[in-house]
């Protein structure tokens, strides 16, 4: 066998079973996984850092932040929109968004904020 699977079998059952009984529902670990595919993208990173970085932020800012035009940022917030990694609000003729709980978790995760220097 290859260097990453036992060359014999080794199953601990009881602790085995105990986690499969345990294990997280296949539509949980389906939504988790499309939102981690959320973050997989260089530009939405830039913008989630951003996000966490400045609070409310419009796609005018995080365009000019992610040096990439407005109609492509709109389209990356879509998809984190999507994801449930971000929420917006209607300010008069301006949409502001931040991250949510759950996309300020998974960004910690992918990409810790810097330390201050």
């Amino acid at each position: 066998m290859g260097r990453d699977a036992c060359d014999l079998l080794c199953l601990d059952l009881p602790l085995a079973e105990r986690l499969r009984s345990s294990r997280p529902p296949d539509h949980v670990t389906a939504a988790a996984a499309e939102s981690a595919r959320a973050l997989a993208d260089p530009t939405r990173l830039v913008i989630a850092a951003a996000l966490r970085d400045g609070g409310e932020l419009c796609v005018c800012d995080l365009a000019w932040v992610c040096e990439r035009s407005d109609k492509l940022v709109s389209h990356h917030m879509r998809q984190l929109r999507g994801a449930g990694l971000v929420q917006s609000r209607r300010d008069g003729k301006m949409v502001l968004y931040m991250l949510t709980e759950a996309g300020v978790a998974l960004l910690s995760a992918v990409l810790p904020a810097r330390a201050a220097a």
